[in-house]
């Protein structure tokens, strides 16, 4: 999303840009200054921007000067990043503070807030408590959102990583509630409010000067309202306005399906059945890449193909390396790394076999050849010995008579 950070900034002029990145929603973590160094190091190369954290990580009890001064950071800044991590967990830290002010102010003078993941979740009027419904098995609840979109007629639940995959034989998509909770959330939904997903490796631009709305990157944004969807494809852009009537009007698909067809809009009744097959022309995941490349490098080892394989190797590590920028929480990053690990003690096991000892590999056939040539001498077959010799010098073993015994040495083994 490396060009959509950058067009984001444009749009806030040249030269520098005070920037912030809120960094709340993983503060609970006991690596949550990592991610934060990780995400800078990730503008500064990848976007060409230089921002900040905003030391924002928690609230309750904190020393009141250090708060004022992460929240003057957030103040200060035109543009605001916050990405993964807990939503309730941020929720629960910012609500005390002016934060969700800070932010209402910030997109009504004209600044920036780009939020992902976790972040995306407390946008609408109604959030997904997600580590509380995946992990720890919590009933489908809603918890209440900052509710920043409700000023522009937005009443919805904002579910990124709408098409997630990676559970594999489980339905993950809908920010890992699959199909069944998410349809028990919907019932629990007040009549006109709905869920706004957006796919992973996408981004839903809300203009809020020129009231529009527009879709980039690699997925879809998808307007569903009791388990009837309607999905925009990225490069399509609608007016605000058009997208609430098409929220609440309880009509998707039916009262405007024809309209939306003629601008390309896919509708479907977005229910149940088999998890989805990935799209043509999607960018494959970090699983389906090390899958890929773990396939190459076996295909190489049974081709005897050292050097293919030691690229596939390192082909995976450079996509590690990429990968290693993404600051979502996921185990394909784990699951990579075993495979890239299982590369490099296949590798080793190749090369133990490779650096063994020319000598002990060639001992039985030179001290066989040596035994013969030993019985030809002592037969007085002089030229069978010597054609013996002959044999074992052109193959590269030095023989040397002594009165006491026969030696020999492997001429590659003394570097010639």
């Amino acid at each position: 999303m490396a060009k959509v950070h950058r067009q984001l900034f444009d749009r806030l002029g040249p030269g520098p840009v005070p920037a912030v990145i809120l960094d709340t929603p993983y503060g609970f973590q006991s690596n949550a200054r990592d991610i934060s160094a990780r995400a800078i190091a990730y503008f500064r190369e990848s976007v060409g921007r230089s921002v900040g954290a905003a030391l924002l990580m928690r609230t309750e009890g904190a020393n009141p000067l250090a708060l004022e001064a992460a929240l003057a950071r957030v103040a200060e800044a035109q543009w605001v990043f916050s990405g993964p991590g807990s939503p309730t967990y941020a929720l629960r830290q910012w609500r005390p503070t002016i934060l969700p002010g800070l932010l209402s102010e910030k997109l009504a003078n004209g600044g920036c807030a780009v939020f992902s993941s976790a972040a995306a979740l407390t946008l609408g009027r109604w959030t997904v408590p997600v580590y509380e419904i995946y992990k720890a098995g919590l009933d489908p609840l809603w918890a209440e959102g900052l509710d920043l979109l409700g000023p522009l007629g937005l009443h919805v639940a904002v579910i990124p990583h709408y098409d997630n995959a990676e559970g594999g034989t489980h339905d993950t998509r809908y920010c890992y509630l699959g199909e069944e909770r998410l349809r028990a959330l919907e019932a629990q939904l007040p009549p006109g409010e709905w869920v706004l997903g957006v796919d992973e490796h996408t981004v839903c631009v809300f203009d809020l000067g020129a009231r529009s709305v527009s879709i980039s990157g690699l997925g879809s944004v998808t307007v569903r309202c009791q388990g009837r969807s309607v999905t925009f494809a990225a490069g399509q852009t609608m007016s605000i306005d058009e997208l609430v009537t098409l929220g609440t009007s309880g009509g998707i698909g039916r009262q405007r399906g024809e309209t939306l067809a003629d601008q390309g809009v896919v509708v479907g009744a977005g229910e149940g059945g088999p998890l989805p097959a990935g799209k043509a022309g999607e960018t494959p995941s970090l699983t389906a890449e090390a899958g890929r490349l773990s396939a190459v490098f076996d295909d190489a080892l049974g081709r005897r193909d050292a050097p293919a394989a030691t690229e596939a190797a390192l082909e995976l590590e450079g996509v590690l390396h990429a990968w290693s920028a993404d600051t979502f929480e996921s185990d394909e990053v784990d699951r990579a790394r075993a495979g890239l690990r299982r590369m490099v003690v296949r590798l080793g096991e190749l090369a133990a076999a490779g650096l063994r000892d020319p000598r002990e590999a060639a001992a039985p056939w030179v001290e066989a050849l040596l035994f013969e040539r030993n019985e030809a001498r002592v037969s007085r077959r002089f030229g069978d010995a010597d054609r013996i010799r002959e044999v074992l010098e052109r193959a590269g073993v030095e023989v040397r008579d002594t009165p006491a015994l026969t030696q020999w040495a492997l001429r590659s083994a003394q570097g010639r």
